[in-house]
C-alpha cells in the first residue's frame, strides 16, 4: 500500500518534528541576543532562507503561495492603496500612501515607472474598480514584479486588510531553487517569533511536491546577523 502510506503522511501533523521546538527558540535567542549586542540604527528582519532540492523549476511545476501569520513580520512594511475616492481617502485617515486612477493614468504605462513604484512598495492593495484597469493603466509591470494588489471592498475597514497585507507572506519559487522570506523582527517576542517561524515552515513544506524531501536546508536570519542553520 504505498498509495495509502503518502496519503497518511500528507495528514500528518508532525510534518513540523524535523525542525524541533528547542532548537528553533535556540536559534531566534541567539539571532536576538547578537542584534542586542551589535545595536542597528534600523530594526533587524528576520527571514527564514530556504534551499530546495530535487525540485526542477524547468519541468516541475513552479509553486506559489500566500500565507497569512499570527504576528506581523513587518510592521513598517510599505503598503500603497490604489483606490477610488472612498479608498483614497481612508488610506489617507490611517496615514497609508494611496494613488487614484489619474495618477495612474499619469504614468502612461511608462515601464520605467511602473518598475520603480513596484519597487518603492513591498505591496499593493486596490479597490473593485481599480483593481480591473490595473493592466490596462500600468501595463504587467505589478504583476512581473509579484506585486499584483490584494483585492480591498467597501464591506471592510481598510485598516485590517492593509494589516492582514502586512502579515502575509508569498513563497514563490522562480528560477533558482533557494529563496527568502520576513518572518519576523527582532523586537518580537521569541515566542511570537517562533510561531511565526513554525507556521511558515509548515505551509512552504505542504507546498512541495515531496514535502520534506524537497527541502535540502533551512536557515534563520536577521538582516545583519550570520545565518543559523535549522535543517
Amino acid at each position: 500500500g504505498h498509495r495509502r502510506r503518502v496519503a497518511q503522511v500528507r495528514h500528518l501533523p508532525s510534518t513540523m518534528s524535523k525542525v524541533g521546538a528547542d532548537a528553533l527558540m535556540e536559534a531566534i535567542e541567539k539571532i536576538v541576543h547578537a542584534s542586542e549586542e551589535k545595536k542597528r540604527n534600523f530594526t533587524e528582519t528576520i527571514e527564514l532562507q530556504i534551499g530546495l532540492k530535487n525540485y526542477d523549476p524547468q519541468k516541475d511545476k513552479r509553486f506559489s503561495g500566500t500565507v497569512k501569520l499570527p504576528f506581523v513580520p513587518r510592521p513598517k512594511m510599505k503598503v500603497c492603496v490604489l483606490g477610488d475616492a472612498a479608498h483614497c481617502d481612508e488610506a489617507k485617515a490611517i496615514g497609508v500612501d494611496s494613488m487614484d486612477v489619474a495618477a495612474l493614468k499619469a504614468m502612461n504605462k511608462n515601464k520605467k515607472l511602473v518598475k520603480k513604484l513596484a519597487k518603492k512598495y513591498h505591496a499593493f492593495l486596490a479597490s473593485e474598480t481599480v483593481i480591473k484597469q490595473i493592466p490596462r493603466l500600468l501595463g504587467p509591470g505589478l504583476n512581473k514584479a509579484g506585486k499584483f494588489p490584494t483585492l480591498v471592498t467597501h464591506r471592510e475597514p481598510l485598516e485590517g486588510k492593509v494589516n492582514e497585507v502586512k502579515s502575509s507572506i508569498k513563497f514563490q519559487l522562480k528560477k533558482v531553487l533557494c529563496m527568502g522570506v520576513a518572518i519576523g523582527n527582532v523586537q518580537m517576542a521569541p515566542k511570537e517569533i517562533a510561531v511565526n517561524a513554525q507556521m511558515s515552515i509548515n505551509f512552504l513544506v505542504s507546498l512541495l511536491k515531496k514535502n520534506w524531501q524537497n527541502v535540502r536546508v533551512l536557515y534563520l536570519k536577521s538582516s545583519m546577523g550570520a545565518p543559523i542553520r535549522l535543517y
